[in-house]
């Protein structure tokens, strides 16, 4: 985890995450898949680091420079970073032959089991109880489990 804009990782992750679990079974190839997952990463990207500077903006009445715009670009950066772990996972499954529903079903575990991961790591890192971190892991296989639900409500 970055030190810097953790949570824009855990967005990038949720947003493949819940991605995949529309979009299973809508496409006809990886290709088609990899591509629109990687479409809607970077255009949430985008979206997140205009929302931001154009806020900015309008708090500080500052105007938009190429230096701001690349700045805004910088910091939203862990987006991408999130989103790389399913669709890493993706690019595996469809590298080693798997069925296009299993390397949709692979990258879907692979963002749950990380968002629970991640819920771990941060309880440990706060020095949590033993309640406090069986609370804060189960909030992220709640996570995973509504990741999971969309693509059984939606297929």
């Amino acid at each position: 985890m970055p030190e810097r804009n953790p949570a824009r990782v855990v967005y990038g992750l949720i947003t493949v995450g819940a991605l995949m679990a529309a979009e299973s079974g809508h496409h006809e190839s990886y290709a088609d898949l990899v591509a629109s997952a990687f479409v809607a990463t970077a255009l949430y990207w985008l979206l997140h680091a205009y929302s931001a500077v154009l806020g900015h903006r309008l708090e500080t009445r500052d105007r938009l420079r190429p230096a701001t715009l690349m700045y805004g670009l910088a910091e939203e950066s862990p987006i991408l970073t999130g989103a790389a772990v399913p669709l890493a996972a993706l690019l595996i499954a469809w590298a080693t032959g798997a069925s296009q529903e299993t390397g949709v079903t692979v990258a879907l575990w692979t963002a749950v089991v990380s968002l629970v991961l991640f819920e771990l790591v941060a309880g440990l890192r706060s020095r949590a109880s033993a309640g406090e971190l069986a609370l804060e892991v189960g909030v992220g296989v709640a996570m995973g489990v509504a990741i999971l639900g969309l693509r059984t409500l939606l297929h």
